[in-house]
């Protein structure tokens, strides 16, 4: 009886990926000889390491790319369910957001002084997300680590609690994991000297009594979570979770932080406006600004005032917080756009018929050909999961990842015409997604399965 890998015959797998990938290497030659010439001046010859990720032979070079479609260098027109992992989740260059570049450009690009259409988006981020203080940062990288250092200061405790297989950025002190239920470094960082566990601890996502046995040893500044875990195989949270949370934080003195980055995708104000939550502090990032790279952070009125007495008692000197780019002109400019005339009722509404659409497809090949597979949806954002389901915890999806086969899938995929996300199995329908792009992806999907499960 021959091995499997996630219900498909190893050698058929094998000899699958060796074909799409040769398919992918012979129809993009000008991509092929444009980074042979001129990729060696990167490090590994990518400008940005993680490119290296991207499971094809070698990179598409992108020429253009308008709404939901990528055209590139070798002329080849396809179908975008990344959008840059969420961060074009609302289309590729949204007109509003477009002509707000052009227009700020010919007013500067950035200034360290304010305008008016900061106050305005203040204004939008405040009746989109809630009564938050807000601060505004170029990643959610930053505004975490921002975010936790408040919650540091206003509390007096060292330690945020993550959950296991968590993606908050790269920010330092949520590379953990845990390991035989002890708290430690996640293997591969790269330079890095200082035991995490000092600054963090680790729970199961989903274990409201593994959480509370770490707040009860009263040394946790903030919970810091997504909504629901993603850049993993994503995990939804169970019935009264999140109430749980709520309820151990305020027992326990801990404050609650809401990483929206990438479940921004649930409908208009995020999972937390969606289903009523209600955290002390609040971050969202990648596509808030429509692309711009521009992230904001916020914080309830009560924990603005306990950070206004600290802030006015600590010694002078520099917060380490903040960068010299941040809260630029052209940020503003876009938050407002984005705000107003992209992220909309009757966008998320688009948005959330077309994902409900592709899951539908996705689903049904699935049970068609028997595959062991499950498919998981967030409003706008869709993932196949190469393992049964539902996932419940990290540590679970860590095992239903199963990289040789969703390589194989992200390449027969893009020489069909579509592009899902390289990480992980993410599919986003953004508000100029058209049903027949979906069909198509549907139809590619349902293609490759007939073959892998043959």
């Amino acid at each position: 009886m021959s091995q499997t890998i996630a219900g498909v015959p190893t050698d058929r797998l094998t000899a699958f990926a060796a074909r799409e990938a040769q398919r992918y290497a012979r129809s993009r030659p000008k991509s092929a000889k444009a980074l042979a010439d001129g990729a060696g001046t990167f490090l590994n010859d990518v400008p940005m390491h993680w490119m290296r990720d991207w499971p094809m032979p070698h990179l598409p070079l992108v020429a253009k790319a308008k709404g939901a479609r990528i055209t590139d260098i070798d002329g080849y027109g396809i179908d975008d369910f990344c959008l840059g992992d969420t961060g074009s989740m609302f289309g590729h260059s949204p007109k509003p957001v477009a002509d707000a570049i052009r227009k700020q450009a010919r007013n500067g690009l950035t200034y360290m002084l304010p305008t008016q259409s900061a106050l305005e988006a203040g204004r939008l981020l405040t009746d989109c997300f809630g009564a938050f203080r807000w601060q505004i940062a170029t990643t959610a990288t930053d505004a975490n680590r921002f975010a936790v250092r408040v919650a540091r200061a206003v509390t007096g405790r060292p330690k945020v609690l993550v959950f296991n297989g968590c993606y908050h950025g790269t920010l330092d002190d949520t590379m953990v994991e845990l390991a035989q239920g002890r708290t430690v470094n996640r293997p591969g960082l790269v330079g890095q000297v200082q035991d995490l566990s000092l600054g963090a601890v680790v729970c199961e996502f989903n274990d409201l009594a593994g959480v509370e046995a770490a707040l009860a040893k009263g040394d946790v500044a903030a919970i810091l979570t997504e909504p629901v875990m993603t850049n993993s195989c994503m995990v939804l949270p169970d019935p009264g979770f999140h109430d749980g949370l709520r309820a151990l934080t305020q027992r326990y003195g801990t404050l609650l932080i809401m990483d929206e980055t990438h479940t921004l995708s649930t409908g208009l104000g995020g999972y937390t406006r969606t289903h009523g939550l209600s955290p002390d502090m609040f971050v969202v990032g990648k596509c808030v600004a429509g692309g711009m790279p521009t992230a904001v952070w916020g914080m309830t009125e009560p924990v603005a005032a306990r950070f206004a007495t600290y802030d006015a008692a600590r010694p002078a000197g520099h917060s380490g917080m903040g960068t010299t780019l941040s809260a630029n002109p052209m940020q503003f400019a876009c938050l407002v756009a984005t705000l107003s005339k992209v992220m909309t009722e009757d966008a998320y509404a688009h948005m959330d018929k077309g994902a409900g659409r592709l899951a539908a497809a996705l689903q049904a090949s699935i049970l068609s050909h028997g595959a062991p597979w499950h498919v998981v949806r967030v409003g706008a954002r869709v993932e196949f999961i190469c393992a049964p389901g539902p996932l419940r915890n990290g540590a679970e999806a860590a095992t239903a990842h199963q990289p040789q086969v969703e390589a194989a899938m992200h390449t027969a995929l893009l020489n069909r015409g579509c592009l899902i996300a390289p990480f992980h199995n993410m599919m986003l329908v953004s508000p100029a997604t058209r049903p027949r792009q979906i069909d198509r992806l549907g139809l590619a999907f349902d293609e490759i399965l007939s073959e892998l499960f043959a």
